[in-house]
C-alpha cells in the first residue's frame, strides 16, 4: 500500500465506522481540530486508494419479514476460491462473502431468506458451485464496533501531533495541526524565521490547507487548522511542537 495512513486518517475512519451516515465532515472536522474542507479531500484520498471500500447499511432482516439470516461455513478448493466467491455473490439472498486463508471452512456466506425454502435453495446453489459445505447456522444478531486503536488517544500537553516518520539517521517528518490559539497562527515563514522560532535544522516541507497542498515560501501564512509537514535532522522537539499547539501551551514551552 502506498498511502500512509496518519493521525488524522485513522480518527477519519474511526468515525466513519462509527456511524457513517449521520457523520458528516464537518463533525470530523471539529473533533479532529482540521478544515471540513481538509476531511472532505481525506476521505477522498481514502476512497481512491481502496482505504475505504464502500458505504454500507446495518440492517435487521427480521424487522423486513426476511427472517432466516444463515451462516454457510464452505470449503473451496485454494486455487478456486477467488473465483467461486465472485460467484457465490451473485446467488440471489447471499449479502456477504468473507475468503478465509485457512484450508477448510474457507468461505464464509451470510445470506438471508424470508423462509426454510429459501435456506435450502442456497445451499443447493453453494453445492452445485462446487463448494462443499462444513456447517451451517442461523444467525441471531450481528453487530460492529469501529477499530478501537483508529479512535482518539490522548497526549498530554501535545495536541497537534498528526504523523511521525522517523529516517535513517535519526531524522524526523512530522505532521502538525495549527490549533486555533497556537502561537504560530498568523506568521508568515518569513517571520517564523525572522523570529527564530524553529530550530535551524527544522524545514517546513508543505502545507495542506483544504483540498491544497501548499509549497512553502516566506509570504505563505500559517492559518489555524492547517496541517503542516516538517523535516528535522535531528527530530523534532516539544518546543517546536507546542508553536503549533494551544497558546497555553506554547507560552509555557517558551517561558
Amino acid at each position: 500500500m502506498d498511502y500512509r495512513l496518519d493521525e488524522i486518517d485513522r480518527l477519519i475512519l474511526h468515525a466513519l465506522m462509527s456511524d457513517a451516515r449521520g457523520t458528516s465532515a464537518p463533525m470530523i472536522a471539529e473533533e479532529v481540530s482540521v478544515s471540513p474542507g481538509t476531511i472532505r479531500n481525506r476521505i477522498r484520498q481514502l476512497e481512491d486508494n481502496g482505504i475505504i471500500t464502500g458505504y454500507h447499511a446495518s440492517v435487521d432482516f427480521e424487522q423486513t419479514g426476511h427472517r432466516f439470516t444463515n451462516l454457510f461455513i464452505c470449503t473451496a478448493p485454494v486455487p478456486e476460491r477467488e473465483r467461486l466467491a465472485t460467484l457465490v455473490r451473485e446467488i440471489s439472498g447471499v449479502v456477504n462473502v468473507r475468503e478465509l486463508l485457512s484450508g477448510r471452512g474457507n468461505l464464509h456466506v451470510l445470506t438471508v431468506g424470508s423462509d426454510m425454502n429459501d435456506v435450502t435453495r442456497i445451499g443447493r446453489e453453494l453445492s452445485n458451485l462446487g463448494l462443499e459445505i462444513e456447517d451451517e447456522n442461523l444467525v441471531r444478531r450481528e453487530s460492529f464496533e469501529p477499530y478501537g486503536p483508529f479512535g482518539p488517544n490522548e497526549r498530554p500537553g501535545i495536541d497537534a501531533l498528526a504523523d511521525v516518520v522517523t529516517l535513517t539517521g535519526g531524522s524526523e517528518v512530522v505532521g502538525l495541526v495549527v490549533a486555533e490559539d497556537a502561537p504560530i497562527v498568523g506568521k508568515t515563514l518569513g517571520e517564523v524565521g525572522d523570529d527564530e522560532l524553529l530550530d535551524d535544522d527544522v524545514l517546513v516541507v508543505s502545507i495542506e490547507r483544504d483540498d491544497e497542498v501548499l509549497t512553502p515560501r516566506g509570504g505563505t501564512t500559517i492559518r489555524p487548522d492547517d496541517v503542516v509537514t516538517l523535516l528535522s535532522r535531528r527530530g523534532v522537539c516539544e518546543r517546536t511542537m507546542q508553536l503549533f499547539s494551544s497558546s497555553d501551551g506554547g507560552e509555557a514551552a517558551q517561558n
